[in-house]
């Protein structure tokens, strides 16, 4: 029985692993460059920032004292029993009641013009009755901002109309429905 020269097994060894390092290295590279690619498209995929959950317990009148919101608008928190109307309001909308049509999946698309801004309200209403459900357009007076968007958690707030972010806003959130399971 002939036994292999040592240095040749060795040789053929180093070879094999030679191969194999270079196909485990790619993989690595491609994994990685997947995780980045999810990565980036969760974070450009979530519009607003995220606030915390302060719940959703229901309150069942508006005279009942709660707590304050963490956010103007809320995005969470205690809440009427029932939900507003989808669609385009004229009047503002109690908070305890818009944070129900919020936890229903819904966005609420908010604007504040102390001097009217008839233009503004027009380009919101073109965007907010594409959507027979889960879309409400309504006033905020005394917003910090003449334009914010609200989700369950998160907020968009910003003064200069963007039909693209707004759009983007409701595409991401809409239609997510945040009760307990």
């Amino acid at each position: 029985m002939e036994m292999p020269d040592r240095d040749t097994t060795q040789t053929t060894e180093r070879a094999g692993g030679r191969r194999v390092w270079p196909w485990a290295v790619g993989a690595a590279v491609v994994v990685a460059a997947i995780a980045g690619v999810f990565a980036y498209r969760s974070a450009v995929a979530e519009p607003g920032v995220s606030l915390p959950d302060l719940g959703n317990r229901h309150v069942a009148t508006l005279a009942v004292e709660i707590p304050p919101y963490n956010s103007d608008p809320p995005t969470s928190g205690p809440h009427l029993p029932y939900i507003a109307p989808w669609g385009i309001h004229t009047e503002p909308i109690p908070k305890q009641l818009q944070v129900h049509n919020l936890e229903d999946g819904g966005v609420v698309v908010q604007y504040n013009c102390p001097d009217g801004c008839p233009d503004l309200v027009a380009k919101l209403k073109a965007i907010v009755s594409g959507y027979e459900r889960q879309v409400i357009l309504a006033p905020y007076p005394g917003m910090k901002t003449r334009i914010a968007l609200t989700a369950w958690r998160r907020l968009d707030a910003f003064d200069d109309f963007d039909e693209r972010r707004v759009r983007a806003f409701i595409t991401a959130y809409r239609g997510i429905d945040h009760h307990p399971r």
